[in-house]
């Protein structure tokens, strides 16, 4: 069998010699071989930055937003190849499609974002404006661009679909390609990912690299312009965070480590309540989903000390029945583990742990049931509950079982809960099990800094919850500490890690014409055609419209009050209003004002300007007395093109004004403004 392929420079390259092999978690047969001997690692890294890059780069986020939408969907089409060969990893039909189905919602969700959040552009407006001068004519603007690199990761064997393209999907919105280099005990399913990718043609060619077996001299050859993101142990994110050119050159390093994570069940829990049952169901499935093999799995269970002998007995029966064997079987429950090597890693972390606790349940060191497999040959552990009488003791929360197993530890009350959850050094994730806000409140905000997420389950969220193992590509995947002391996706804060900010100092105009968004003291385009004339197409940055002078009467603010239902006093208690520090006497509105507003740049008559559909930001600066002049200036700030749809959003800068000059309101106006033509496909 010759050893799997790479793709690196655009090419499928083979490796020479023979490869070392890889097997079935189950059945032990060979499946693939890898190695990297004779690969360039470095022309890699060249062809990225000098080929990849600069095309990527020269689409809009928005562009690259509906690629990764394209890819998403052709990879759906192709899961179920993916789901027989993720059996050999050892996986079930469930844990394959968290893995398979998981990292294509990555995808999809950051399609959305990207498309949702960030502008149709190369360059990202990060924050607000900040004024530099007194007078306006020297500003700063902070902006984002993309690294002029290659994002590098390194994954962890457990999800070797859902891990590179978790990696994969904020890194192509940014404008960066990805070289992967995946674990070798199942890169062989990676590695038809890949040629999926590959195959479609949908992205930029050398967009996505494989690198399949040991990364050589990789590492030495990254720049302050390269990223690294790591998925696997402590042990390893050490040595890569500390290797010499990864510090020398500054490489921005990101690292998902494993963790000792925690769930804690509250004191409100009865062995009848929902919350209880919710705990047990929790545990056991974090227990047996991917044989335990998850960064995200529960290996610390803190309840209750009156509860502690209930919750054992309750998840040692659910575990009892829980069917272990060749995951391509209907019949079974849980698969193996990746390797012979990792059931052995796993006996010895147990030895360490049986040091202060018990075994209630499972043993792997001796023979037990399996369906349709051999225990000889295949990966094979039982599900594996311990109990810890003394959560004082230090194993628990130091050594970690990478597999199917979770410990038992009683607690005190509230503060010990926390204390013992603290003890973890830093984890991914911690959830807590209760109904009671108040030991909620008490149990997350003591927690909370040694964690990168966590989930409060109960009776009332439970249908809808998404679990306490399934990281969120809306939410931050990472933790402090041990977890590795970094942050993956959380939306697009993802995106931003493989971008420059970079702080712009500048007058208003160049501002403008930097990041195509009007900024305060720019110009303003004010031509005969209203702007609501004008398709989108036509639109541009700046152009503007001037409507009033409009006299707020007191009749005005009475009809309005009236009509609305808004008496409050200060709108028609002339004494009580006067008494207010605020006002110096009966004052209109802000409604009423940004309603008049409306009225006086509103170009009434049917044409491109489809909807309004929301206002932003709004300020009420100076109060609007009877007798003021209003005047409303509208600018047209942001014109983002909606792909595939024959309309784009305008994002209208509104400023009200009164007869001295004076801002009285300022807000952000959105519209849905028609294409003159419509697009194709």
């Amino acid at each position: 069998m010759e050893p799997l392929r790479s793709y690196l420079a655009g090419r499928w390259q083979r490796p020479e010699g023979p490869g070392t092999p890889l097997h079935d978690a189950a059945t032990g047969q060979e499946v693939a071989r890898i190695s990297t001997a004779g690969l360039d690692p470095a022309a890699a890294l060249t062809h990225g930055r000098e080929t990849a890059g600069p095309e990527l780069r020269e689409l809009t986020f928005h562009q690259r937003a509906a690629l990764l939408k394209a890819l998403a969907s052709h990879l759906r089409e192709h899961r179920q190849e993916l789901y027989a060969l993720s059996a050999r990893t050892g996986a079930t039909k469930g844990d394959s499609k968290f893995d398979v189905d998981g990292g294509i919602g990555v995808l999809f969700s950051y399609s959305s974002k990207g498309r949702r959040e960030l502008p149709d552009d190369t360059v990202h407006v990060d924050g607000g404006t900040e004024p530099l001068g007194k007078q306006g004519t020297f500003l700063g603007q902070h902006v984002a661009t993309p690294l002029r690199g290659v994002a590098v990761q390194i994954n962890a064997f457990n999800f070797p679909v859902w891990g590179p393209l978790e990696k994969l999907a904020p890194a192509f919105v940014a404008g960066m390609p990805t070289l992967i280099k995946p674990a070798p005990q199942t890169a062989y399913l990676t590695h038809r990912l890949v040629e999926l990718i590959v195959e479609s043609g949908i992205l930029p060619q050398g967009s996505v690299q494989l690198l399949c077996g040991d990364p050589g001299d990789l590492l030495d050859h990254l720049t302050e312009q390269d990223t690294l993101s790591f998925t696997g142990s402590a042990a390893t994110a050490r040595r890569l965070r500390s290797h010499d050119n990864v510090v020398r050159s500054c490489v921005r390093f990101n690292a998902e480590a494993d963790s000792l994570n925690c769930s804690i069940l509250g004191p409100d829990a009865t062995p009848d309540s929902e919350e209880f049952e919710l705990f047990v169901r929790q545990l056991v499935t974090e227990t047996t989903v991917k044989a335990g093999q998850k960064c995200t799995a529960v290996r610390r269970a803190f309840v209750p000390a009156e509860l502690a002998d209930e919750v054992t007995e309750a998840v040692r029966r659910r575990l009892a029945g829980i069917r272990v064997g060749n995951p391509a079987s209907p019949e079974v429950d849980m698969g193996a583990l990746a390797d012979l090597e990792q059931r052995e890693e796993v006996r010895r972390s147990l030895k360490s742990l049986l040091e202060s606790c018990r075994l209630v349940h499972g043993d792997p060191n001796t023979p037990f049931e399996l369906v349709d497999a051999d225990y000889e040959q295949g990966a094979f552990v039982p599900p594996m509950l311990l109990r810890c009488d003394d959560p004082e003791l230090p194993q628990p929360h130091e050594v970690e079982a990478f597999g199917p197993v979770t410990t038992v530890m009683p607690y005190r009350d509230a503060e010990h809960a926390v204390e013992l959850a603290r003890r973890g050094s830093g984890s991914l994730v911690g959830s807590v099990v209760s109904a009671d806000p108040e030991f909620v409140r008490t149990v997350v905000t003591g927690a909370a800094s040694q964690h990168g997420r966590m989930l409060v389950l109960n009776r009332h969220d439970s249908a809808e919850s998404t679990g306490h193992g399934s990281p969120l590509p809306q939410l931050v995947h990472g933790g402090p500490g041990r977890a590795g002391g970094g942050e993956e996706m959380a939306g697009i804060r993802g995106v931003l890690h493989h971008m420059q900010r970079t702080a712009v100092q500048a007058d208003p105009d160049t501002l403008t014409a930097l990041t195509r968004q009007w900024m305060p003291g720019s110009a303003r385009n004010t031509t005969a055609v209203h702007p609501f004339r004008k398709y989108l197409e036509q639109l541009r940055v700046g152009d503007s419209v001037v409507g009033g002078p409009r006299t707020i009467t007191r009749e005005d603010v009475r009809r309005f009050a009236e009509f609305t239902g808004d008496e409050f006093y200060a709108h028609t208690d002339e004494r009580a209003a006067a008494e207010n520090p605020f006002f110096e006497g009966l004052v209109a509105h802000g409604y009423l004002v940004v309603s008049f507003a409306a009225g006086l740049f509103v170009s009434p008559e049917p044409g491109p300007v489809l909807a309004n559909y929301g206002l932003e930001n709004l300020r009420f600066l100076t109060p609007t007395y009877p007798g003021d002049e209003i005047t409303v200036t509208l600018t047209a700030k942001r014109i983002t093109p909606r792909h595939n749809a024959d309309y784009g959003e305008v994002r209208w800068d509104a400023d009200v004004t009164n007869q001295d000059g004076e801002s009285v309101a300022k807000y952000d106006v959105l519209t849905l403004v028609a294409k003159e033509h419509q697009e194709e496909g």
